[in-house]
This record gives structure tokens, C-alpha cells and sequence, in this order.
């Protein structure tokens, strides 16, 4: 097994903290990350290196599949996300494409998701800051928010929570964008897109 094969891998879910933003669509990715620490069973707890929760566990089945995991969410607001996210990928040792960051993202229909590694930052400050401090070379799970409606400025839609038709289909798509992340860390980037880019 290469080192890289070995290397753990950092799941970011990128949000503001604190309870007044938790259901705001920008916070989609915390959504993301909170769902898939229930399932690994644990409770964030704040990282000594960094100013982030972190959760260490392990992802998928028992196996050669199965892989060391750091969920963390930086506890810095959105657009100050990179410098939390390089500390801990120094403390964990984590190779940039062991890097997952989970994202609202305003170009993609609400509730379709798209996996891709490396690319801009679209306007989203918290992969601006990301990219800043380590380069694109990192894997994005991109949530579709859609766009603002009517003349909405884009920092009041993201900064608002989700309307309540949305809520209707919130569980089943933070869900979805869960199973994608999980696939994308045991099954690889190309297998995980076949099975939800849509």
C-alpha cells in the first residue's frame, strides 16, 4: 500500500459557526459533516492545532476500503476557512487530494449534487481562502443551492435558512450528499461521480 493509499483522509464541511447560521444554506456543508459523524458514531471535539472541531473515525467496510477519516469544520467564519483547514491537514498529515471539501454552491440546481477535484472557487470565500492557502488540488463535494430569486443579493440568499419547501427535501439531500463523500473516500472520485453527478 503507497503512502498516499494509507494517508487519512480530512473531510471539511465548510459553514459560520454559531447557532444563528446552522440552517442557513451556506451551512449546508456542516449539515453534511454533522450527519456523517452520527453515523461514524462520535462527537466533534475542538482540535488542540487548530481553530476547528474535529472527529477522528473510520469510513466505510471493513476491509481494504476502509478508511481513517478527520471530519472537521472550522470554527474560523467562511471566508477564513483555509488557514484552519492547512493546520490540520499538517498536524494529520493529509496529502491535498485527501482533502474533501463540502459546499454549498450557488451554479447547481437545489439539491443536485456534483463531485470534481481541483478547479476555481466559483465566488465561494470559503474555498477562495481554501485555495489560498494549499493550492486547488483538492476534492469538492458541491451542493446546489441555486440561485438567489428576483434581484436577492447572492451574501442575503446564502445568509438566509432554507424556505420551508426546501426543508422538505433537506433530510434526503444533506443524506445523499453524505453517501457521496463516503464513496468518494472508500470508492474514488470516478466511481463516486457515475453514481451522483447528476
Amino acid at each position: 500500500m503507497s503512502t498516499s493509499e494509507s494517508a487519512p483522509w480530512l473531510v471539511v464541511g465548510l459553514g459560520n459557526p454559531g447557532p444563528e447560521y446552522a440552517m442557513n444554506r451556506h451551512n449546508v456543508g456542516f449539515m453534511v459533516v454533522d450527519l456523517l459523524a452520527e453515523r461514524i458514531g462520535g462527537k466533534f471535539k475542538r482540535a488542540s492545532k487548530a481553530q476547528a472541531q474535529v472527529l477522528e473515525g473510520r469510513i466505510g467496510p471493513m476491509g481494504p476500503a476502509n478508511r481513517r477519516v478527520i471530519l472537521a469544520k472550522p470554527m474560523s467564519f467562511m471566508n477564513l476557512s483555509g488557514g484552519p483547514v492547512n493546520a490540520l491537514r499538517d498536524f494529520y498529515k493529509v496529502p491535498v487530494d485527501h482533502i474533501v471539501a463540502v459546499h454549498d454552491e450557488l451554479d447547481i440546481d437545489y439539491a443536485t449534487l456534483r463531485l470534481k477535484l481541483g478547479g476555481g472557487d466559483n465566488g465561494h470565500n470559503g474555498l477562495k481562502s481554501m485555495t489560498k492557502a494549499m493550492g486547488a488540488d483538492y476534492h469538492r463535494v458541491r451542493c446546489g443551492i441555486g440561485r438567489p430569486p428576483g434581484r436577492m443579493q447572492v451574501a442575503d440568499f446564502v445568509l438566509k435558512d432554507f424556505a420551508s419547501a426546501e426543508r422538505k427535501e433537506l433530510d434526503w439531500f444533506v443524506d445523499r450528499a453524505a453517501d457521496a463523500v463516503e464513496s468518494l473516500v472508500t470508492e474514488g472520485l470516478e466511481r463516486a461521480q457515475s453514481a451522483y453527478n447528476s
